[in-house]
């Protein structure tokens, strides 16, 4: 059974990576896949973005449901399912409940494996809107590259608060033992989601030792409700982020479209004027 899961995952990669064997990746429940639901607004951004359509042909949505999949196959070319033996994502998973950080770990495991196979990706979370393609705003020297909740203004600083949401990993040895690494620390930190663990062990020496650059992305391109440029004039990708709540994510969401399309009406000489709506719905609290 392993085998043919493992023999799907190859041939989903490899018709959706682009020529230097980079995919984008995003994962997707039932709850998130649903008619009128986050995936429908991601790839509504895809299509109205600049020079964005075309990564369409490179997204793999990997389902974490059965539901999902099958949403999937419905509304996009690329989809794998990815199968937890014993357990249901299939649910609204709040932030920092018992079945969102299983459901984070196991996306850990997942793009460990993805790079093992020498593949590199950008994972994408999927209430993240996608204006402009990223690829010309990555760092060439980063073989880490996080998005952040806040932006200290330098790329190489650690004390950046990285959010997992998106990641642009080059597959080497180095990324795939940098990986198991990650997520074998989950059991030095019980309770504590991804992101946490990596603020944890983001200083440890043998990250070092691996020759693993880290490298924080601006929140002025890739940005998102905790911390975002006014202006739309640059950004590259939104995200739902610091929001708590599926309906206040989809509402935010689908005002960034409306911002965008307004953003793309306007004249060129007035563009600089245009700000965002948001946050309108999301905060932080239940």
């Amino acid at each position: 059974m392993q085998d043919s899961e493992d023999a799907r995952l190859e041939r989903v990669l490899r018709a959706a990576a682009m020529a230097n064997n980079t995919v984008i990746l995003t994962t997707l429940n039932s709850a998130w896949s649903e008619p009128g639901s986050v995936v429908d607004v991601f790839l509504e951004s895809f299509r109205i973005g600049e020079n964005t359509r075309e990564l369409l042909d490179h997204l793999v949505m990997v389902s974490l449901d059965l539901a999902a999949h099958r949403r999937c196959k419905q509304i996009h070319r690329h989809c794998f399912a990815l199968t937890t033996d014993g357990v249901d994502f299939s649910g609204q998973k709040n932030f920092m409940t018992d079945g969102y950080l299983k459901m984070m770990w196991r996306r850990i495991d997942f793009l460990g494996l993805v790079l093992d196979k020498g593949y590199s990706f950008i994972f994408t979370d999927t209430d993240i809107v996608w204006f402009r393609n990223p690829l010309p705003h990555l760092y060439p020297d980063g073989d880490f590259q996080i998005a952040c909740d806040h932006f200290t203004g330098d790329p190489d600083d650690l004390r950046n608060s990285p959010n997992g949401g998106f990641t642009y990993v080059r597959s080497s040895a180095a990324t795939v033992e940098f990986y198991r690494f990650w997520y074998a620390a989950r059991e030095k930190h019980p309770g504590l989601h991804d992101q946490d663990v990596l603020n944890r062990i983001k200083r440890d020496p043998f990250i070092s030792q691996l020759g693993v650059r880290i490298r924080f992305l601006s929140t002025d391109i890739f940005g998102g409700l905790c911390e975002h440029s006014r202006k739309l004039t640059g950004v590259c990708t939104m995200h739902a982020n610091c929001c708590i709540g599926l309906r206040r994510k989809i509402d935010d969401l689908g005002l960034m479209l409306q911002d965008w399309r307004r953003f793309m009406a306007t004249p060129s000489k007035d563009k600089h004027s245009v700000t965002w709506s948001v946050p309108r719905n999301c905060s932080m609290r239940v």
